[in-house]
């Protein structure tokens, strides 16, 4: 059975507690074991706290990858902020003596030191080289009769080309195999690598300007006939939940998308209730979307 460190980062456990029970409900199924990082942190915001203190945000993220190294096993995150700090300040360490030499001494004054033992992954990364895309869709105990999706995929999963797995930056096709594993299809938008709207800062900072990426978004995604937004990332998530909701409230939107992670929509097929999976504790309802393929 594969093991790993499982970063929570911020938004899973705070506010979509349902992604973090759907990564736990399904691991096992698959044979993957998930622990707790007890002590973990903020990972921390690749856009933001990179941006002003680039010291603190090697610091930070090499504490949490300390923890994962006390554990021995390899990080699994959920989101892709968390994904490209925890992996890019590992890989920079890595390269780096002198840079791991300065890091350290600071953890030292807190107990902590990280000798770079281990990696980086990301879920759907590790659905695929541990399982494989054939063996979810024979997992899968419910298929979602060809309703039609929209990936999204976010933009720190396929950027920096440097410290990513190898795929295509503009068009990865990942998520895409991994949806239709489960019966559904992912339908082809305009602007389906276009940023959300949430991240670099953007989110806290210019929330009119972050709102317009997800107006243009769900409007190709509709265009394009889908029921329904699939992400891989907390914070997209938020962004697509949080901000439709704000749209639909400004009249800006008539019509708002599901918003489901591929944890929760993987754990739907395998059988799990929905209520389980924190599916009907978001601000978009997801009920109809649902009920269309899961019957329980």
């Amino acid at each position: 059975m594969s093991r790993y460190a499982f970063f929570l980062g911020c938004i899973a456990p705070n506010r979509y507690p349902g992604i973090e029970a759907s990564v736990k409900v399904v691991a096992p199924k698959l044979g993957i074991e998930v622990v707790d990082m007890p002590g973990a942190s903020c990972c921390p915001p690749p856009g933001v706290i990179r941006s002003f203190d680039k010291t603190t945000w090697y610091v930070i993220a090499a504490r949490n990858l300390a923890i994962a190294e006390s554990l021995k096993a390899d990080v699994v995150v959920v989101c892709n902020g968390c994904y490209a700090t925890l992996r890019d300040v590992n890989i920079e360490l890595k390269e780096d003596p002198k840079l791991m030499q300065r890091v350290n001494e600071v953890l030292s004054r807190h107990g902590r030191r990280y000798e770079g033992s281990v990696e980086v992954h990301h879920f759907i990364d590790v659905l695929d080289k541990d399982v494989g895309v054939d063996r979810i869709a024979d997992l899968a105990k419910i298929k979602g009769g060809g309703v039609k999706v929209a990936a999204h995929y976010g933009c720190h999963y396929v950027k920096p080309s440097k410290h990513r797995p190898p795929m295509s930056r503009e068009y990865p096709e990942l998520l895409d195999k991994l949806i239709e594993a489960l019966g559904f299809e992912s339908v082809y938008y305009v602007d389906k690598s276009m940023c959300c709207g949430a991240g670099g800062g953007v989110r806290s900072a210019f929330l009119e300007t972050s709102l317009d990426f997800t107006k243009t978004k769900v409007e190709r995604m509709l265009e394009a006939g889908a029921e329904a937004v699939v992400n891989i990332c907390s914070f997209c998530h938020l962004q697509f939940d949080a901000g439709q909701k704000m749209l639909l409230d400004r009249g800006a939107i008539s019509r708002a998308l599901p918003v489901v992670h591929y944890a929760q929509l993987l754990g739907l097929c395998m059988g799990v209730k929905p209520e389980k999976l924190g599916l009907y504790d978001q601000a978009i309802s997801t009920r109809e979307f649902v009920e269309k393929f899961f019957r329980g």
